[in-house]
């Protein structure tokens, strides 16, 4: 009893009130047997392959691929966060609206990996452009360089197509 003589309510019960995670895709290794987990894994695979192409390139123009490096490095991380978070079942404990942030992370991954694709696709084109050396006129990416960066371009491609598909699938289980 308070001092008014009015019995004192019990404290609310966290678990009654926060509502269920809100989630339409399976946790745990279920996410792998659904498009939406298989499009991710492919978005790791070929961004992995844009990271590792860009790298072995040596950046010749690194104003440009630092960008694309950035991108490909960061969204393959998160990516592999994301993936992980299913695998391991921990979207069902993180009170979240899941399929927004799927939504939201796709969009946003989608946005900065065809900027990344247009410029590295940009650098690739710089193949002809002659650049002045000390001694000799030089093309400014030799040919071993250039078809790496022709391979890094439609990998990138690739990589930007499977963000789009995953962010139209999440835009599906967002707004249905």
């Amino acid at each position: 009893m308070s001092a008014g003589g009015a019995p004192v309510p019990p404290p609310p019960n966290p678990a009654v009130s926060f509502p269920a995670p809100r989630i339409t895709l399976p946790a745990g290794p279920d996410i792998l047997r659904t498009y939406s987990g298989a499009f991710v894994c492919l978005e790791i695979l070929f961004g992995g392959l844009v990271w590792i192409l860009v790298a072995s390139s040596n950046v010749p123009l690194p104003l440009l691929q630092g960008w694309v490096m950035f991108v490909s490095v960061t969204a393959f991380l998160f990516s592999l966060l994301f993936l992980g978070l299913f695998l391991s079942g921990m979207v069902t404990q993180i009170d979240a609206n899941w399929n927004f942030l799927d939504f939201a992370y796709h969009f946003t991954v989608f946005v900065f990996y065809f900027g990344a694709f247009l410029l590295e696709a940009a650098a690739t084109s710089l193949h002809d452009l002659r650049c002045n050396t000390t001694v000799t006129v030089q093309p400014l990416l030799s040919d071993n360089q250039y078809n790496i960066n022709v391979a890094a371009t439609i990998f990138a491609f690739v990589t930007t197509a499977c963000y789009g598909c995953s962010l139209g699938l999440a835009l599906r289980r967002w707004r249905p």
